[in-house]
């Protein structure tokens, strides 16, 4: 029988190296935080270099480190994970948390935002996925990505219209498939998350109306908002050699809501 403190074990990320984008707010800074505290060393990316620092200042130990980046500039998407990668001597964990969201109507939607969305919540993932995976085949050792997908890439949502959100999250649950697949071979493991909506600062202009959080509460049958650290869990998890045998999955922290 195989000893409980060594499956648990399973769940510590000694001596990894974990890029967590978008991780200065919300569910990347929670994660970039639970990653920490499971032993690894941690490279936070975010657009805004303060609250890169701040989450990495907050990583135990001196582990933390801060890269300010745009995922959907290309060149600098390599030039940073090649940076991270000479500095740390390796790259084991991803986690795309990077992502925006413009509510339109479709019929209103202006093409510029449209594209805004596509280029950070679609092609910075990919561009992001592309250097972790680059840089883990180089060195043998395979790794893990961890994309953010939603329970709006798998559902028709329905409270507001989101069409550029629901189609880039929609892009990612069958990018994370097809990626798992191909690196398969490497032992690269390529999952997603789908959370519901989490009480962060992302969805402040919803959380902000009464109304609409109750509206949310309803649809979901648990019957309330997720926390960040919730979804954090949920990732530690999928980093960790204890899902060692998952790969191209997409689970959901959403409180039953795509079980309706």
């Amino acid at each position: 029988m195989t000893d409980p403190q060594e499956v648990l074990a399973r769940f510590r990320l000694d001596g990894a190296l974990a890029v967590v984008t978008g991780g200065g707010n919300g569910i990347g800074r929670a994660t970039a935080a639970l990653l920490g505290a499971a032993g690894a060393r941690v490279a936070i990316i975010d657009r805004d270099p303060a609250a890169a620092r701040a989450a990495a200042v907050a990583i135990p130990d001196g582990r933390g480190s801060a890269y300010e980046l745009d995922v959907a500039d290309a060149p600098a998407v390599d030039r940073v994970f090649d940076a991270i990668a000479a500095a740390e001597g390796r790259i084991d964990a991803l986690v795309n948390s990077a992502g925006t969201a413009i509510r339109w109507p479709a019929t209103e939607l202006p093409l510029a935002d449209w594209e805004k969305v596509v280029a950070v919540n679609m092609t910075g993932v990919f561009l992001a996925a592309r250097a972790a995976a680059r840089q883990m085949i180089a060195r043998g050792q395979g790794g893990s990505i961890i994309n953010m997908a939603s329970i709006m890439g798998l559902s028709g949502g329905g409270l507001y219209p989101n069409i550029s959100y629901q189609t880039t999250k929609g892009a990612v649950v069958n990018m994370t498939r097809a990626l798992a697949v191909e690196w398969a071979g490497y032992n690269i493991r390529v999952n997603a998350v789908a959370p519901t909506w989490v009480r962060t600062q992302f969805i402040a202009t919803l959380t902000s109306r009464p109304e609409m959080v109750a509206r949310m509460e309803a649809m979901t049958p648990l019957g309330r908002l997720a926390e960040p650290e919730e979804v954090a869990t949920a990732i530690l998890f999928l980093a960790s050699p204890a899902a060692s045998m998952v790969t191209g999955h997409i689970l959901a922290v959403d409180g039953g809501f795509l079980a309706q």
